[in-house]
């Protein structure tokens, strides 16, 4: 179904009876040429891409639950390209000219809305590291700008500059960074997927791999046995549940990222916000909620939920910077989780069993990574070469010391 305004005024004018679904449930066929596990951002983005990209149309996306019950559903939808390395900067920027034609792509309403992303600095070294990072995104094609304080002052006078225990001396601002509606985003992959044939199925749980002489042949599900020469793993938090499965022991960790909303409220932020001093970050939904995250929770998890200390803590970042945030009520929270690598950035590779692939460690990143992950992931399992801009995202490059550690915490999961 294609959608248009004239569709929208045709409907209305014959009691919305013409809408259909977005896409089938159709029931397991016995061989696929690729099959995708994970029915969420990134493993849908990877079924449009081979689609509609490189015309292998043959798929099936298995989800152990509902379409986008996972981490796509469950984050502050917050899209960026703002990265200094140059392994990662260049994949973002792609990542965030995938999401500017997005929509027109797959004919669906995602609400991509680009009204900047501020992150705030205070301090003098802090300043020098984000014209750094700055400089490094506009070498890269992206857009940055430095504000200082005056200029910040105009664009968010409601934050705490004269009061402040950690002093805000300006910020490094990326006008195309944006939020999107997540749950959207799912949806209109997931059309787009389907219109071509992809096979999009639920409540299919893998139970096993079916692999033969160091070839993965297919996968085990509650819904039989599925066949392909090419099993693609894509699932979040759950990657070393599942890739244990094949005997596949895999450098992340799981862990609890919580995000909130409050009640709505008028328009007050011009885009999304970052704390220098902390780790919260908070924009406005078009309902008027304040969204808002920050830390993982300190303990190793697979539960969707998360825990008290951590909301107090992220409401303190908050209050640090904005006090006028104590006054909303809080409506509600949830948590997502997180596949926390040893360095902080992905990996889109292949694994030592043929046939079988793996995408996952997108730390706090991987909503905002979901085209390009997609993008790139298919371009792998399509042509058997990694996409230039994600040639070294791979599974061994701890084993020659070629780690991609943005944020310059170590091999610590807990601190990307």
């Amino acid at each position: 179904m294609k959608y248009s305004g004239l569709k929208i005024f045709l409907e209305g004018l014959t009691g919305n009876k013409g809408w259909k679904p977005l896409w089938r449930n159709p029931e397991p066929k016995p061989k696929y040429d690729i099959i995708i596990i994970g029915g969420g951002g990134h493993g849908l983005a990877t079924a449009y891409y081979l689609s509609n990209t490189f015309n292998i149309k043959n798929v099936a996306v298995i989800e152990k639950g509902w379409l986008g019950s996972g981490n796509i559903g469950r984050n502050t939808t917050i899209i960026r390209s703002n990265y200094l390395l140059p392994e990662n900067e260049p994949f973002y920027e792609f990542s965030m000219k995938l999401w500017e034609n997005l929509e027109k792509d797959f004919n669906y309403n995602a609400m991509v809305s680009q009204r900047g992303v501020m992150n705030i600095f205070h301090s003098d070294s802090q300043r020098d590291a984000f014209v750094r990072r700055g400089n490094a995104m506009i070498m890269s094609g992206a857009d940055a700008v430095i504000l200082d304080e005056k200029d910040l002052k105009k664009m968010t006078p409601f934050l705490d500059f004269d009061n402040a225990r950690f002093p805000i001396k300006g910020a490094l601002w990326q006008p195309r960074g944006g939020s999107v509606r997540h749950d959207a985003v799912a949806w209109g992959y997931a059309k787009g997927a389907d219109a071509k044939g992809v096979d999009i199925i639920q409540n299919c749980e893998v139970t096993g791999f079916i692999i033969k002489n160091g070839r993965c042949l297919g996968v085990e599900t509650n819904k039989g046995t599925i066949k392909s020469t090419k099993i693609a793993s894509c699932v979040a938090g759950s990657s070393s549940k599942v890739m244990s499965k094949a005997g596949i022991k895999l450098p992340i960790e799981s862990h609890v990222l919580q995000a909130f909303v409050s009640e709505g409220l008028k328009p007050v932020l011009p885009g999304v916000i970052t704390f220098g001093a902390g780790h919260f970050y908070v924009s406005q939904s078009n309902k008027g909620g304040l969204v808002f995250g920050g830390d993982i929770d300190g303990y190793n998890s697979y539960a969707q939920r998360g825990n008290l200390p951590v909301v107090e803590d992220v409401c303190e970042g908050g209050m640090a910077i904005m006090p006028m945030i104590g006054r909303a009520r809080l409506l509600r929270m949830w948590g997502g989780i997180m596949d926390m690598s040893m360095d902080g950035s992905p990996f889109i590779d292949k694994t030592d069993i043929k046939g079988l692939f793996f995408n996952g460690g997108w730390c706090y990143g991987g909503f905002k990574a979901t085209p390009a992950s997609g993008y790139c992931y298919a371009h792998l399992l399509a042509t058997g070469k990694p996409h230039k801009t994600a040639e070294s995202f791979l599974l061994k490059r701890f084993e020659k010391g070629l780690i991609i550690d943005e944020k310059g915490q170590g091999n610590q999961p807990n601190l990307h």
